[in-house]
């Protein structure tokens, strides 16, 4: 599984997050302590909201730790609301169109996780995405197709809601097709104001995930990125984490209903 960051609050340079905390994202992308691997080698990315409307992408397929480019990136770049992504892929290629995060006009998004057999039912997760979005399909893997099937869902919207309904359609696929898999699902969404991160699963064991509120603003990490002691917290199983400008941070139940989805 992969490892990721995000961070909402004043202007920072991504260095500070991404590359000089001890156990930072790039660290982590060679000595993960709580991944179901250890490497998550096979790329990465990073998602920024700058000046302008819609955010930033750098996406890369060489491992984190070998990229000069991504050090040199993260020391020149400040941002309010940001997304770093190490990436250990459950199946698909490795290739920039499937490295995380990915945009679409204002929203962000990554994920940590897996959809069980997906290489069962992608056909039909795909055809969950409507002809207006799926034009914007250029990768192959599961995070790109959650992401787009949420959209039609309402994301933008109703991010909550539009993420319950499409993993509530995806564990009907899942049921329908007989796997017996888990769908594991930890993620992050932003339209470049919010910030809304889930911790969910349909087992017992949903990927790990943390959280800080701190002077500059609040982080969501897959591990802690220095000291647990460090005032970081684990967000609870089957919850969601969501900032708001000028409010606090409120984490608070996220369910998913498989009947609906079965009923679609």
């Amino acid at each position: 599984m992969c490892r990721f960051l995000a961070y909402r609050g004043d202007p920072i340079f991504l260095s500070d997050m991404v590359c000089a905390p001890a156990h930072s994202l790039i660290h982590q992308s060679m000595h993960a302590d709580e991944g179901k691997t250890v490497t998550n080698g096979d790329g990465f990315g990073l998602g920024w909201y700058g000046e302008r409307e819609e955010p930033g992408l750098y996406r890369e397929i060489r491992p984190a730790w070998s990229d000069e480019n991504l050090r040199s990136l993260c020391s020149q770049v400040r941002s309010r609301l940001f997304f770093a992504h190490v990436r250990a892929s459950t199946g698909t290629s490795t290739t920039r169109a499937n490295c995380h995060p990915f945009a679409h006009g204002r929203q962000l998004f990554m994920h940590n996780g897996q959809v069980g057999d997906y290489a069962l039912i992608k056909r039909r997760i795909e055809a969950l995405i409507p002809d207006a979005l799926y034009t914007h399909r250029q990768g192959t893997g599961d995070t790109e197709a959650l992401f787009l099937a949420a959209l039609a869902e309402g994301l933008a919207e109703d991010p909550v809601g539009a993420m319950a309904r499409t993993l509530g359609r995806v564990l009907g696929l899942m049921a329908e097709a007989g796997t017996r898999q888990p769908l594991r699902f930890a993620a992050a969404q932003s339209d470049g104001e919010t910030l809304t991160c889930f911790r969910w699963s349909s087992d017992s064991r949903p990927p790990s995930l943390y959280w800080r509120q701190g002077s500059c603003g609040v982080m969501v990490v897959s591990e802690p990125v220095d000291e647990r002691g460090a005032g970081w917290q684990l967000i609870p199983p089957n919850a969601v984490l969501v900032a708001k400008p000028d409010a606090a941070v409120e984490i608070r139940p996220f369910g998913v209903e498989v009947g609906k989805a079965l009923a679609a």
